[in-house]
C-alpha cells in the first residue's frame, strides 16, 4: 500500500474538524502533504468536492483510498499504521477513550455554537450562552475522570497522546480564546495540549493564514 498520505483541509483559524487528524499525524509522526481550502469563498465548495462527494473537509487521501470525517480518518490511521500509538492499549482505557470521541463527535452543541474556533482571537468572557456552562461542566468532568484512572503515564487524557486527545484539542483552544476557567486538573491539560510542538505550529501556520473571513471574526 502506498504510505503517500495526502490530508485536505479547511483553514487552521477555524477548523476544529481539520486540527483533529492534523495534530494526531504531527504527534505521531507521520509524515503527509496537505491541502488547505478556505473557507467562505466562492469556489470553497467546488474545490472540496473534488476530493469528496460529501462536500466537507477533512479529507484524508492514501494513495487510492479516500476517506472523510474527521473521527473516519482517525480510525481509519490507527488500522493503516497499527505499529502507531493511537488508542489506549489497556482496554478499559480504550473503550472509555473511543466513547468520549464519539461524545465529542456527535455533541456540546451550545459550545460549538457559541465559541466557535479562532485561534487567532481572544474573546474573554465572550459566548456565555445557554447550555455553555453545561457542556464545559461535561467535558472537564471527562477530562478528570480520564486522568485519574489512566492518565499516570503522562499529562494526556490516558497518558500518552491519543486520538480522544487529538478530539478534544480544538476544545481546547476555544477555552483559550474564551478564556474559560476550569479546575486545576483541566487546566493542566490545557496546558500540556497547548504544549504541543504541533499545536504551537498550528497556531503558527494559522496566523500566518491570508483569509480572513467575517462571520467568523464576528465575536459572539
Amino acid at each position: 500500500m502506498s504510505t503517500d498520505l495526502h490530508l485536505i483541509l479547511a483553514n487552521k483559524a477555524y477548523s476544529s474538524w481539520s486540527m483533529r487528524p492534523w495534530i494526531a499525524m504531527k504527534v505521531a509522526g507521520l509524515p503527509f502533504r496537505e491541502t488547505t481550502i478556505s473557507l467562505g469563498q466562492d469556489a470553497t465548495s467546488t474545490e472540496i468536492k473534488k476530493h469528496s462527494a460529501a462536500g466537507k473537509v477533512p479529507v484524508l487521501k492514501h494513495g487510492d483510498i479516500t476517506v472523510w470525517d474527521s473521527l473516519a480518518i482517525l480510525d481509519y490511521l490507527a488500522d493503516a499504521f497499527y505499529d502507531r500509538h493511537w488508542w489506549p492499549s489497556d482496554p478499559h482505557a480504550r473503550a472509555m477513550a473511543r466513547s468520549i470521541s464519539a461524545e465529542m463527535h456527535s455533541g456540546f452543541q451550545a459550545l460549538r455554537s457559541n465559541m466557535p474556533m479562532n485561534v487567532r482571537r481572544h474573546w474573554p468572557e465572550r459566548g456565555r450562552a445557554p447550555g455553555v456552562a453545561e457542556d464545559v461542566a461535561r467535558i472537564t468532568t471527562i477530562w478528570r475522570e480520564a486522568r485519574a484512572r489512566f492518565g499516570q503515564e503522562g499529562p494526556f487524557l490516558f497518558g500518552r497522546f491519543s486520538h480522544a486527545d487529538a478530539m478534544y484539542a480544538p476544545v481546547v483552544t476555544r477555552f483559550k480564546t474564551y478564556v474559560v476557567d476550569v479546575d486545576p486538573v483541566s487546566q493542566a491539560y490545557c496546558d500540556a495540549i497547548l504544549a504541543l510542538p504541533a499545536m504551537r505550529e498550528w497556531y503558527d501556520l494559522a496566523a500566518k493564514e491570508p483569509w480572513v473571513i467575517e462571520k467568523y471574526e464576528a465575536a459572539p
